[in-house]
């Protein structure tokens, strides 16, 4: 059944086609978040880059409604409780077993459209937090996050699917170059909101260029080159 929601900085008339969705029970013991802390979780790369995981995100099945966790098991195989972990992803010949996408790109996405997926319906299932509206510098790396260790291996651009399960019009548009990236499972463990995100071991063909780039950018006051765009998947 439709709902409608009243987010902030939404435009009139746009149609919502899912409910809300439900923040899943994690069973967690002890504290529930860990401080983000920059080195944590092994030697960066990029001169102590860090960031955050801010929300965690599954569908069960195919369509179904996303579901923000507080905590998740990333298994050698993708998310525990996710749809492409259990075979039953929409895209599942062409699938991830992990998903990630930056808070900045959201973000830049809400503040440009008033398209708010802070509930979940961009569908990725790690939200992280201090790598840029891109993520672009963890390719190829190896990224600790939480207890898990994770290698972005390429982009993962949004399609009609997402913005047709989302019931935005515009959004696929919008997450166009920045929809996240496709990661393999390096080491399993378990993932928490509000744990540290860090470059253990950066990609070494294009750690230095990666930096030198920056530090041009730094200098000149300039921004990046924008990212080509990749095959429209979800």
């Amino acid at each position: 059944m439709a709902v409608r929601a009243g987010l902030a900085g939404r435009a009139p008339g746009r149609r919502r086609l899912l409910r809300a969705p439900r923040v899943a029970e994690t069973g967690r013991s002890g504290p529930s978040r860990r401080d983000a802390v920059s080195g944590e979780g092994g030697a960066s790369g990029e001169g102590g880059a860090s960031g955050v995981v801010r929300s965690l995100v599954t569908a069960p099945e195919a369509g179904a409604s996303p579901e923000l966790r507080e905590a998740v098991s990333i298994r050698p195989d993708g998310v525990e409780g996710d749809r492409y972990r259990s075979g039953d992803g929409h895209f599942e010949l062409d699938g991830c077993a992990v998903t990630l996408v930056a808070a900045e790109a959201l973000d830049a996405v809400r503040a440009e459209t008033g398209i708010d997926v802070s509930d979940g319906r961009h569908r990725r299932n790690v939200v992280v937090e201090g790598f840029g509206p891109e993520a672009d510098d963890l390719l190829e790396a190896t990224v600790a996050v939480g207890d898990a260790r994770l290698r972005p291996t390429r982009r993962r651009p949004p399609c009609a699917r997402v913005e047709e399960l989302a019931g935005e019009a515009g959004l696929a548009s919008a997450l166009r170059n920045r929809g996240g990236l496709c990661c393999d499972v390096v080491e399993p463990g378990r993932v928490a909101v509000g744990d540290a995100v860090t470059v253990a071991d950066p990609d070494p063909r294009t750690a230095g260029d990666a930096i030198a780039a920056r530090l041009r950018e730094r200098s000149e006051g300039g921004s990046g080159p924008s990212d080509p765009s990749g095959d429209a998947t979800d």
